[in-house]
């Protein structure tokens, strides 16, 4: 991985552990799929779908992440000039069979999962030894969900993961601007307000670093890199609610401004709420929001 080193240290020094391909390529879709919720944020659903006789190809793995997205993953042991024009070619059909795959999310999930698929963001994760800088720049221009991710084995036990680049559909996060809220003169001041600092908070998330993208629910707005590190509530006459993928265990939490909120009911994703209140209150949360953002 581009930089990485990983040393085993012992009271007598330390020994690099180098690190290495798979022998196959099914060792890494084997270990991502028997852990693909943790890996990835996706629950897994299917490994070699077959696209039928007409298609005739076979899908490397099927699942549905955290926010509804219908998920493709294609994996190649290394360098693959195919990988990302070939799970386009199934992300295709994918959108063409809809009905098929949300059967399959029945069949696995459940109801309740089927009327969560999110068909606006399909996502295609290409894990592969590398890519080039050609791959780089043909998902930075194509206008899917795609994810490029470099793997390594390290000894025996360790596997080690590294997005090379992220976008979603449209246009990219980098060229995004805030927008100033324009209300009614009637509209209520705090109403208003609280709009402001939606536009704030986001505009934070977006800017924590690279391959961040936004995902729109009805509920929530996801911020994900690979996986979601944080979700946005709509705004309330008084608060805004973020939810973060941070163990309340390592916070020191405040009334008021954190909260556990591990086994409760809540939209979006994360352990970790933060209740925001005032410009003063997304400042004291940027530790927070880079802490989520770093574990992601």
């Amino acid at each position: 991985m581009s930089g990485l080193k990983l040393f085993h240290t012992t009271k007598s020094g330390v020994t690099e552990v180098l690190p290495r391909l798979a022998e196959v390529e099914a060792d890494v879709q084997g270990l991502v799929e028997a852990h693909m919720e943790t890996l990835l944020g996706v629950r897994f659903l299917a490994s070699e779908y077959g696209t039928g006789p007409v298609h005739g190809g076979r899908i490397d793995s099927l699942g549905l992440d955290e926010n509804g997205s219908p998920v493709i993953v294609e994996y190649k042991r290394g360098v693959d000039a195919g990988v990302i024009n070939q799970g386009l070619f199934y992300l295709a059909w994918l959108m063409d069979h809809r009905a098929e795959f949300e059967h399959l999310v029945r069949d696995r999930l459940g109801v309740t999962a089927v009327s969560q698929v999110l068909w606006s963001g399909p996502r295609l994760i290409c894990i592969a030894g590398d890519f080039t800088h050609y791959d780089v720049h043909a998902v930075r221009e194509h206008r899917r969900s795609i994810d490029l991710v470099r793997y390594r084995l390290f000894g025996s036990d360790l596997l080690g993961l590294e997005t090379v680049a992220s976008v979603s559909g449209g246009t990219q996060v980098a060229c995004r601007t805030r927008r100033k809220v324009v209300a009614p003169e009637a509209a209520d001041v705090q109403v208003v307000a609280m709009m402001e600092l939606a536009g704030a908070v986001d505009e934070v998330l977006l800017g924590l670093g690279d391959g961040v993208n936004r995902v729109e629910r009805k509920t929530y707005r996801a911020y994900q890199r690979l996986r979601n590190f944080a979700c946005l509530c709509p705004p309330q006459r008084s608060k805004l609610l973020v939810y973060l993928k941070v163990d309340p265990k390592d916070v020191d939490l405040v009334p008021g401004f954190t909260r556990d909120v591990s086994g409760l009911g809540h939209h979006g994703t994360g352990d970790l709420e933060v209740r925001l209140r005032t410009p003063r209150d997304v400042e004291r949360a940027r530790d927070l929001f880079r802490a989520s953002y770093a574990a992601a």
